[in-house]
């Protein structure tokens, strides 16, 4: 199995996208602009204008929201943590709004390596356990694969790891 798609499978970016195949490996941290919600129990729980893109090779970007983006008793500590080879190991939250909980929906770097130093405080969402995610008013399609917590929207294009067949991407 290729280490990932034939270059006739990538999708070749129109104008204002990105191609996810140009995103770095060891992946780039990125501050973004952009607006950014995320909604739970059909209430906005987290918003902002200020946020970081993580760009991976093979992965839409992931989007972390400094903490203070998020409504005020939305992140429930909860137990386990994973590790990420580039940014150390993760924490992770469930999201409440109101009766709604998303179990382990969203986590964090306490602690992350020098390179992710400015994602101390900052908080990732996973897209496929809310409501929606939603960047510059495009509501965000969730990467496959379920452990993945890539942002698909418009500006970027794929294929995505994750995807079925992807697996040894």
């Amino acid at each position: 199995m290729s280490p990932h798609p034939p270059p006739s499978k990538r999708a070749k970016p129109g104008p204002g996208q990105e191609s996810c195949w140009d995103y770095p490996r060891p992946p780039a941290l990125e501050v973004s602009t952009e607006s950014v919600e995320v909604v739970l129990g059909g209430v906005v729980v987290a918003s902002t204008t200020r946020s970081w893109r993580v760009l991976e090779t093979s992965h839409p970007p992931t989007y972390y929201l400094p903490r203070a983006a998020f409504a005020a008793g939305v992140l429930r500590p909860t137990e386990g943590s994973s590790m990420c080879e580039w940014k150390g190991e993760a924490a992770y939250f469930d999201l409440v709004s109101g009766d709604v909980v998303a179990p382990r929906a969203a986590w964090t770097y306490p602690t992350p390596t020098a390179r992710f130093a400015d994602l101390v405080d900052a908080v990732a969402v996973m897209p496929g356990q809310v409501d929606r995610c939603v960047v510059d008013g495009e509501v965000v399609e969730p990467q496959d694969g379920g452990f993945y917590g890539g942002w698909i929207t418009s500006r970027v294009v794929g294929p995505f790891k994750g995807s079925p067949g992807s697996w040894g991407w």
